[in-house]
Parts: C-alpha cells; structure tokens; sequence
C-alpha cells in the first residue's frame, strides 16, 4: 500500500490536541477560493510513501508529543487516499498513537462500498477535523466547485458513530459571513452530539504567492482578514462559544 504524499510537518501545534506529527497528502478535487496549498491539488504527484515508512518517521518525533500529541493526516484531501490512510492510522494505533484526520469531507459518499470503509476508518480515528465552508449548497459549490450535501452527510454519519469533532469555518468578509449563514451553522453543530471545539478562522492571503507562482487566477485579492470584532460577531450569530 502506498500513498502519494505533499509534505510532513514535524510540530505541528494547530493541527490537533498537543504536539502533532502532519502528513499532508497530495490531491484534492475541491478547488476552495482561498486554498493556501493549491500545490496539493493535483492527483497522484507528489512523493510515494509506504505505511511502515510514514510509521517510522513519525515516531523518531514520539518524545515530543506527550500525553496528548500524536499524528494527524491532513491535505490535499486525505480521504482521497483513504485506504492508505486508514492502513496508516491502524498501524499507529497498533503503536499507541493518537491518531487524527484533517479533512473537508469532499469525497464522502453515501453508499455501502464507501461507508464500509468509511467506518474502518473511524475505528482507528481518534479525532476528525472538519472544515464546514458553507451550509448553502449553492454558495458551497461557488466557493469550493462542488456542492455540501455528502460533507454534511459525513458530518452525521461521523457523530453517529461517536468519533470526536472540532468544526472549522474559514471567516471570509462579504463571502462566508452572512448572518443566516452563520445562524444555520450554529444550528447545524448543536445537532451534533460529539463536536468538542468549535473554531472560526479569520481568512488571510499567506497562500496567494502559490497561485501567482502555479499561474493560477486568485478571485480573492480584494478580500481582507477580519478583525477582532467581525469575528466575536460571526461567533455570537452562531450562537457558539469560542475555544
């Protein structure tokens, strides 16, 4: 089994509780407005991996972790690859690892084929965290390419299988900040029943120099990192607390 990936990150501190391992893996077919690694997009390039080798490197770094540090798969968009990832995560919970999954849900899928996988996955998955972009649909596939409607079956289907969850929502000015929008979302998270971290992230541009250097036309240039108090707004429509 082998699995093509972006790029490790040997500390990673917001990736997760503690102290984090990140493997980052190539390829995504979501194409978010103000993604900041566009050059994790393309399918299969990157560099091949196999698990036992990923398993090795992470735990030259296990010392560092503590009590509750660990590993976490991130992207591109892990579940593109995710029976290497879920081959990945049951060799480390076989080491005692915490184990996590950074992912937007893109590929989920309600059939039988994807939810048994799907569910072996979560077996071995300790933590999911889940970027909610948008929860209009239509907005949702303006922003991203493609619609929600499978994300917020994942979403479900991860709480009913009592998987902890941190929920994200990237805080655009004048695009993801509409007061009903963030008033659905606020809604739609108090239905699930195993979500323990709620966070918005203020939007910011570091990731634009890839675009320019992939020739790749940024819609965003315009956009400006909210400050202080657009946040406490966005939090208070949600009706969520800040972590």
């Amino acid at each position: 089994m082998q699995g093509f990936i972006h790029s490790f990150e040997t500390f990673g501190s917001v990736d997760g509780p503690g102290v984090r391992f990140v493997v980052f893996m190539q390829g995504c077919s979501m194409r978010c407005r103000y993604c900041h690694n566009p050059d994790s997009w393309k399918i299969r390039a990157g560099e091949p991996f196999e698990v036992s080798q990923v398993v090795e490197r992470a735990l030259r770094y296990r010392s560092y972790w503590g009590s509750e540090g660990g590993v976490t798969v991130s992207g591109g968009e892990a579940l593109l690859q995710i029976d290497f990832v879920t081959e990945l995560f049951e060799a480390l919970k076989a080491e005692g690892v915490n184990t996590c999954l950074d992912t937007a849900g893109g590929p989920y899928r309600n059939n039988e084929q994807w939810l048994i996988k799907f569910d072996r996955l979560m077996k071995s998955t300790d933590l999911v965290m889940l970027d909610l972009k948008e929860m209009d649909s239509s907005a949702h596939k303006s922003l991203t390419g493609i619609g929600n409607e499978g994300i917020l079956s994942c979403a479900r289907r991860i709480d009913e299988l009592g998987v902890k969850m941190w929920i994200r929502r990237v805080l655009v000015p004048g695009l993801t900040d509409r007061e009903e929008e963030l008033k659905a979302l606020g809604d739609f998270v108090r239905s699930l029943k195993n979500v323990t971290r709620f966070e918005i992230l203020p939007y910011h541009s570091l990731g634009m120099y890839k675009w320019e250097k992939l020739n790749i036309p940024y819609t965003l240039k315009d956009a400006q990192t909210p400050d202080d108090k657009e946040v406490e707004r966005a939090y208070r429509l949600t009706g969520l607390k800040r972590n």
